[in-house]
């Protein structure tokens, strides 16, 4: 049963979706670190969002992470981080305060490739803002705390609402099938050593559930 509407979505659905973009966000203050990782994506205002906060004094270094993954290598040809960095240096970030790993296709090799990448350049950041899209802050927490378990672990994202956060381009449909699939990694991944355990609250399920039913499957695994 597919979802009917790819313009718009009614009450219910809408309900069901913002528990889940709620959930999905770690709600971090944030804080003084050593670097600023941005996790690249199809969402390029990720970009804009880490560059705000490199101007705004919270981290010396800005790393952008991302090839071309399963989304990004139908949409384009040159990786996420090129053009993220990119953006940042139209917004007046420093060349040399940019750092840029452009072959990772997924989160976990996001984080393993930049962690080589550092000690290339004979650095150990001690701690690290995270920026994410907004529904996949908790999914980068729990996947960095893998790879990063002694590291202190900020997470945050473009500064949107559920309903901000749709474009033209990007349709309410398309966010809450990428919510519910994010979901459902949240639950099954820890067993495959790809991120820690993270609660899901009933009522999100419950929500997660309904929206499964009512057709926005379309990127489980």
């Amino acid at each position: 049963m597919g979802a009917k509407r790819n313009d718009m979505i009614n009450e219910e659905t809408a309900a069901h979706a913002k528990v889940l973009w709620d959930y999905h966000h770690m709600n971090h203050p944030i804080g003084k670190s050593d670097c600023i990782l941005v996790l690249g994506s199809y969402d390029l205002r990720v970009a804009d969002r880490a560059a705000d906060l490199y101007l705004e004094g919270w981290a010396p270094l800005l790393i952008f992470s991302g090839g071309l993954g399963r989304l990004t290598k139908l949409m384009w040809t040159e990786p996420e981080a090129d053009q993220l960095a990119r953006i940042a240096l139209t917004r007046g970030v420093p060349a040399e305060a940019i750092l840029v790993e452009n072959r990772s296709t997924n989160t976990g090799e996001n984080i393993q490739f930049t962690q080589a990448l550092l000690r290339e350049k004979h650095l150990d950041p001690q701690s690290f803002i995270v920026v994410q899209k907004p529904y996949m802050e908790k999914r980068s927490y729990a996947t960095c705390k893998v790879h990063l378990p002694d590291k202190k672990i900020i997470v945050t994202s473009p500064l949107l609402s559920f309903e901000e956060y749709t474009t033209p381009d990007l349709l309410p449909e398309q966010i809450i099938n990428s919510m519910v699939g994010d979901l459902q990694r949240i639950k099954v991944y820890p067993s495959k050593g790809f991120q820690i355990y993270q609660e899901i609250p009933e009522e999100v399920w419950r929500s997660y559930e309904w929206l499964v039913k009512n057709g926005y499957d379309k990127h489980l695994v």
